[in-house]
C-alpha cells in the first residue's frame, strides 16, 4: 500500500493507474477509522479496481468553537486498518498541500446545505463540498463512497456531483453500528462511560421510527426527544424531512429521513434512518 502525501503524487498515481485500465474508488475520511469507514473500503472494492483513502482533517469544515484541535488522530492505526481491507493508497496531506495562504474559492451548495446540521454548522458544507471537490479532481476517481450515517452530506455530494457535471458515481453505504447499537463515529471516542450509556437514548429514538407508520412518525419522534432528554442529552436538532429536498414532507412523499443530532456533554452525535412508504 502506497502512502501519499502531495497532491502531484496521488494525480500521478491514479493517471498511470488509468492508463493500465484500472477503474479508481475513493474512500474521503478524516482518520480515526472503524469499522464504518472499514466497510466503505470494503463496498468501494467491489465497484472498483484501485482504492484511494483520504484521511484529512479539513479544517474548513470546522467552526470556530469545534473540535478541529482535539479531533481524534491515529494515523499509524489508520494504516494498518485500510492495507488490512486492500486499499492500494492512502492520501493524507497536509492542511498548507490542499490549501493556498491566499484561498479564496469555494464550492458552496444553497438549498440542502440550508437544514439540519446546516443550521448549526453554518460553514461546515461549503468546506465539506469544497475539499471533496478538490479530493476528485486530485485523486480522478470513477467512482467515490460515503456512509448514510452522515446522510445530509451524501445528499448534498450527490447534488453537488451533478450540478458541476463531475461524472463520478456516487454510492451511499449502509450505516454501521456498534453492538449497542450506537452509531459507528470516530466522536465516540470523546464519550465517558456514563455518556455512552446516555448515547443510546439517541439510536432507540431513531430505530424506534423503522418500519414506523407514517401516521405514529410524530408522536414517535416527540416520545424519542423525552427519552434523550430523560437520559441527559441536549437535542441539536431531531426531525422528519422529505429525503430529496430535505423539506417538510407532503403529500407526494414516500420517503422520509428521519435525522437528529444530539450533544451528550460536549460531544455532538448524529444518527438516521429512512422510512419508506408504501
Amino acid at each position: 500500500m502506497k502512502i501519499f502525501t502531495t497532491p502531484a503524487e496521488v494525480s500521478a498515481f491514479s493517471r498511470q493507474c488509468r492508463r493500465e485500465g484500472n477503474r479508481i474508488a475513493l474512500v474521503p475520511t478524516m482518520g480515526c477509522l472503524h469499522d464504518g469507514h472499514f466497510s466503505l473500503i470494503d463496498i468501494a472494492k467491489k465497484h472498483a479496481d484501485v482504492v484511494i483513502v483520504s484521511i484529512f482533517v479539513n479544517p474548513t469544515q470546522f467552526g470556530p468553537n469545534e473540535d478541529l484541535a482535539k479531533y481524534p488522530r491515529t494515523f499509524e492505526a489508520d494504516c494498518r486498518g485500510c492495507e488490512a481491507h486492500g486499499a492500494a493508497a492512502i492520501f493524507a496531506p497536509a492542511p498548507e498541500s490542499m490549501y493556498h495562504p491566499d484561498s479564496s474559492v469555494w464550492v458552496v451548495e444553497e438549498a440542502l446545505a440550508n437544514h439540519l446540521c446546516g443550521l448549526s454548522r453554518p460553514v461546515h458544507f461549503r468546506g465539506v463540498c469544497t475539499v471533496v471537490a478538490k479530493l476528485f479532481n486530485i485523486a480522478l476517481p470513477d467512482v467515490a463512497v460515503f456512509g448514510q450515517k452522515d446522510a445530509q452530506q451524501a445528499l448534498i455530494i450527490r447534488r453537488m456531483v451533478r450540478d458541476l457535471n463531475y461524472g463520478i458515481e456516487i454510492i451511499t453505504a449502509p450505516l454501521i453500528r456498534d453492538s449497542d447499537n450506537v452509531a459507528l463515529s470516530s466522536r465516540n471516542k470523546y464519550l465517558s462511560a456514563e455518556e455512552r450509556i446516555s448515547a443510546r437514548s439517541l439510536s432507540r429514538a431513531i430505530l424506534a421510527l423503522e418500519e414506523c407508520p407514517l401516521e405514529e412518525i410524530a408522536a414517535r419522534v416527540e416520545a424519542g426527544k423525552k427519552e434523550i432528554i430523560a437520559a441527559g442529552g441536549k437535542i441539536d436538532y431531531f426531525e422528519i424531512v422529505d429525503t430529496d429536498t430535505l423539506e417538510p414532507p407532503t403529500a407526494e412523499t414516500r420517503e422520509i429521513l428521519a435525522a437528529a443530532a444530539v450533544y451528550y456533554g460536549s460531544t455532538r452525535l448524529i444518527d438516521n434512518t429512512i422510512v419508506r412508504f408504501k
